[in-house]
């Protein structure tokens, strides 16, 4: 009888990849995988520490697994275990624990385990590494869209940021490498390519020398217009950018890609300068706002999502005030927000004058009506438009199903569901909403 292995993603898209990643490793050393749900022989849990609150997510799940089959094996990986290794060594409920870069090594670390029974350690200086971990996947649970990392680690030390610290420095995936995998998965029917990093804005950087004449090189863009090249691509999408990669030359380059989606994850936090100072964010907000104007020069009506943190250390309400009017001068068309969470590790956790929870709730409900409001008139400009949905998956809304993708520019349509399109790009015409969040449009035959 096959032995059998559960996996949990916890955190960001990076994670998801790389939990993917030992699925395969898994299924090729002969396991049968089940949902985490489910008795297994092992659990493996892909930890988040970008906040506290991550930090007890991945220790309740840890603890949870082992309580459902308590002769399992249960391996921490990840970045939980980067910032906590010793008291994970000393959680009775943890059988191996796995920092970064060393995740490839995980089916290892289990059949050692199985023989020994003594706990298996596997956490290196993060710090030190240079080498990128080079794993890859030739197949997802997603019909439609696959995320490529093509980078680990950064550089920046944003003053509010612990990720730094256990993903370690920049370091680059080789060009080869990711085509050879997109190429493969593209082959397999595979239409839409989400290449992320931990800082993709980053990558390439850590490749050039002191040596490197080309001092115009953009690796980035090189890499879209390279993946642009094979055939089978329908979208290619761009994870978290940071605004100092937003250059003509740069912008040039990868709208002449036709399978480039206007669709723009800006990294803002801040909308006042002071505040971004405090952040560490080496920008200002005219600067964001000149790198928003000159993708609009390129692209039409491009879509700018972003992240801001509300509340964070001696957070004024006038500076609060400045990012309510930047993000209505921007028009983004989604903003994630977020209550400033002190981390322990970071630079802004020792800051004076911490934000209490109830200004916190206050100025995050303030900023969401604000930014719900922009995301419908966004949406709303699209209306009696032909757009291209690329259709994911039947959903039921009331008594009704429907077939619901997403655009070039990330909205979520729907069209009736009288046949199957699952990977495929249907135009149709948008009509009107169909839900706060997604579209209702009619297929143009």
């Amino acid at each position: 009888m096959k032995k059998t292995a559960a996996f949990l993603s916890l955190g960001c898209k990076v994670n998801s990849y790389e939990t993917e990643a030992m699925r395969e490793s898994f299924v090729s050393a002969g396991y049968d995988i089940v949902d985490f749900k489910e008795l297994a022989d092992v659990y493996v849990i892909n930890t988040c520490t970008v906040t506290n609150i991550a930090d007890r997510k991945s220790r309740q799940m840890l603890h949870q697994a082992k309580k459902r089959n308590p002769e399992a094996i249960i391996a921490a990986v990840g970045c939980y275990v980067q910032a906590s290794e010793e008291a994970l060594l000393e959680d009775s409920s943890v059988d191996i624990v796995v920092g970064n870069n060393k995740k490839s090594d995980i089916v290892t670390l289990v059949e050692r385990y199985q023989e020994s029974r003594n706990k298996e350690e596997l956490v290196v200086d993060i710090n030190q590494e240079r080498e990128y971990e080079n794993l890859m996947v030739s197949s997802t649970m997603d019909k439609t869209r696959v995320f490529i990392k093509i980078q680990d680690g950064c550089n920046r030390f944003c003053s509010y940021c612990i990720i730094p610290y256990v993903r370690g420095r920049v370091r680059s995936r080789d060009f080869e490498d990711i085509l050879a995998e997109i190429k493969e998965l593209a082959d397999k029917g595979y239409k839409e390519f989400v290449l992320t990093g931990i800082h993709i804005s980053s990558y390439g950087t850590d490749k050039k020398n002191a040596e490197d004449e080309d001092k115009e090189r953009m690796p980035l863009a090189e890499l879209i217009v390279e993946v642009g090249k094979i055939d089978g691509i329908e979208r290619i999408r761009l994870g978290s950018l940071e605004p100092r990669i937003i250059t003509e030359p740069f912008v040039q380059k990868i709208a002449g890609v036709k399978q480039f989606c206007p669709h723009f994850h800006l990294s803002l936090q801040s909308g006042s300068n002071s505040v971004l100072k405090r952040m560490n964010r080496k920008y200002s907000a005219d600067e964001y706002y000149e790198k928003v104007l000159l993708l609009k020069k390129y692209f039409d009506n491009p879509a700018f999502t972003t992240d801001i943190i509300v509340g964070f250390p001696g957070e004024t309400d006038e500076e609060f005030q400045e990012t309510l009017e930047f993000v209505k001068k921007i028009g983004f068309s989604q903003i994630h927000v977020f209550k400033y969470s002190q981390r322990a590790g970071t630079v802004a956790a020792k800051m004076p004058d911490q934000i209490p929870q109830i200004k916190k709730n206050e100025r995050s409900n303030a900023l969401t009506e604000v930014a719900t409001a922009m995301s419908k008139e966004y949406k709303a400009l699209f209306k009696g438009r032909i757009e291209k949905i690329l259709i994911e998956e039947e959903i039921e809304i009331g008594d009704k199903k429907y077939q619901i993708g997403h655009n070039e520019r990330y909205l979520k349509l729907a069209i009736d569901s009288n046949h199957n399109y699952t990977n495929t790009i249907k135009e149709a015409k948008v009509i009107k909403d169909l839900t706060d969040e997604i579209l209702y449009c009619e297929i143009i035959h």
